[in-house]
């Protein structure tokens, strides 16, 4: 009896390792089938620079960080990360350390551009792409809504900064702040670090549409209609870039910091409103009433924008006293570059109302075609219904039916 039962425990227990070592090496085969083969590059090729890009810059800026380390290094490395030309001065609340530019600010720009390429890459993996994922869009709405994505976090963070930089130095509570004392050359240290940073985050957005356009060219060689998506909105990127960098670099250098930095806030908070409106319609495509809102907000902002201008620059500018051209102590108060100032941002808001109203425009010529389409499909299905019901026979359920709906009858033929 006893070893009848020996044998059985033995087998059954033979059995078990048997069934798990089966099992072990199907789920084994499962994950080798599942797993991501990443395809290698040979080094410093073009494709592998794409793919490694964000870890590279990564290297460059933990290089620069251990410079600090040592001495002999270290007063090359604050260049790179400490905004420069610095000078103290007394005031009523203490002594206060002041900023102005020149041309050390390009290593620092180079800098956080590196740190603004670092936070794109993290941003785009850790949450753009697992959004992505989810809601399975289509390849031209994938470029679109990582290209929102990014900028709302951009456009939230920078309203937000803006917001409380004019907060602190009382731009909000004494808008005659804004023209007033010109030239502002001395700059404290959240104003200049907010333009730094401003400058470095739309240069760091021309290597990355450089990326984007490769990649997309490596992924989609055989799709003709998602590399002419690619290629229309490179132009259109390309145009919003310049014109940021244009705006940003005329108000740093022509010492217009303090009515660049309420400019620039209304515009993000604008452009903020769009994108977030844009995510939601990919999300979900009945969200329509949050583009209605941005657009009374769009108009509004230009208004408000061509007015701030003519009051700081047309009006308050105007009745400086001094009004010469001084380079070395930073005063551009002339007529001339007045008038080029207003006509720049003049120019830049009507070309954007324009954008935005041809826009509107064809978008209500096309509602109204496809509602003159749908009422003339439901007229058509309405008369040919009519027609149908008005003939003189008719099918009903598979037989022919007369005028007075009874079916006619067969006659009978007889047999001879």
């Amino acid at each position: 009896m006893r070893s009848a039962l020996t044998e059985v425990w033995s087998d059954s227990w033979k059995f078990e390792i048997w069934r798990k070592k089966k099992h072990s090496r199907k789920s084994g085969t499962c994950k080798m089938a599942f797993r991501r083969r990443n395809k290698s590059y040979p080094f410093f090729s073009q494709e592998f620079l794409i793919q490694n890009h964000a870890d590279i810059v990564f290297s460059l800026v933990i290089f620069i960080l251990i410079g600090l380390m040592f001495e002999t290094t270290a007063k090359t490395a604050i260049l790179f990360i400490q905004p420069q030309y610095n000078i103290s001065t007394m005031s009523a609340d203490g002594e206060v350390t002041l900023y102005h530019y020149g041309w050390k600010d390009c290593a620092t720009v180079l800098f956080y551009l590196c740190i603004t390429i670092i936070l794109h890459a993290v941003v785009q993996e850790y949450v753009l792409d697992k959004v992505n994922r989810r809601l399975h869009l289509s390849k031209s709405k994938n470029t679109k809504f990582n290209e929102s994505g990014q900028l709302c976090v951009f456009y939230l963070v920078s309203s937000v900064w803006s917001l409380y930089v004019m907060a602190t130095e009382g731009y909000l509570l004494h808008p005659s702040s804004l023209w007033e004392n010109y030239p502002h050359v001395h700059l404290r240290f959240q104003v200049k670090f907010f333009y730094l940073t401003q400058l470095a985050y739309w240069f760091h957005a021309l290597p990355e549409l450089y990326f984007q356009k490769v990649r997309k060219v490596r992924e989609d060689e055989r799709i003709a209609e998602t590399l002419q998506g690619t290629y229309e909105e490179i132009p259109r990127q390309l145009q919003y870039i310049s014109l940021y960098l244009l705006h940003i670099l005329a108000a740093y250098l022509l010492n217009l910091t303090r009515v660049g930095l309420v400019l620039l806030f209304l515009q993000y908070l604008s452009e903020m409103g769009f994108h977030l409106s844009r995510l939601f319609y990919f999300i979900d495509e009945n969200h329509h009433k949050m583009f209605e809102m941005w657009s009374v907000g769009f108009v509004l902002t230009r208004m408000i924008t061509l007015t701030l201008m003519f009051l700081a620059v047309g009006f308050g500018l105007a009745r400086s006293e001094n009004q010469t051209l001084d380079l070395e102590a930073g005063n551009f108060n002339t007529l001339s570059i007045r008038l080029l100032v207003l006509f720049m941002v003049c120019f830049t808001q009507s070309w954007l109302l324009w954008k935005f109203f041809r826009f509107q425009l064809s978008r209500t010529r096309e509602l109204r075609l496809e509602q003159a389409a749908r009422k003339r499909a439901a007229a058509k299905q309405h008369m040919q219904r009519t027609l149908k019901r008005d003939s003189v026979g008719h099918h009903e359920n598979g037989l022919i039916k007369a005028e007075n709906g009874t079916s006619p009858r067969l006659k009978k033929i007889k047999a001879p």
